[in-house]
């Protein structure tokens, strides 16, 4: 079992940066594939971004695609989420999760564990 905690969600405007980290607990972390999700009010749960457990491997949402950079360190038990040029179409909670299933994926029901979440604000 894992436990998550993302930090670093705030307020920027459109064009702007933003880089969130999920701390993880436990000496695990490196056993598991990792993903970022984002939901708004009224829409499911929505993939961002995938990271093999060695962060060899990535997999991005096409919106994200070339302006998102997921990365961890697993000496420190930490995932990433660079966030550039950023649109106002990403204000957003945004989550960590870990997943059990081997791979890279981007269904929400594959990953087990989740983090509280982290809002991020982008204005115009």
């Amino acid at each position: 079992q894992v436990q998550l905690a993302e930090s670093g969600g705030g307020l920027v405007q459109a064009g702007g940066s933003l880089r969130l980290s999920c701390a993880a607990s436990g000496r695990t972390f490196n056993t598991y594939a990792m993903g970022w999700f984002r939901q708004t009010p009224g829409k499911e749960r929505e993939f961002v971004a995938a990271i093999s457990r060695s962060g060899g491997n990535t997999f991005y949402a096409d919106s994200v695609k070339g302006r998102f950079t997921i990365s961890r360190d697993n000496a420190v038990n930490t995932l990433y989420l660079q966030m550039n040029s950023l649109k106002p179409e990403d204000t957003a909670v945004y989550y960590c999760a870990a997943r059990t299933l081997p791979g890279l994926g981007s269904s929400r029901y594959d990953y087990a564990y989740w983090g509280q979440g982290t809002q991020v604000t982008v204005s115009s």
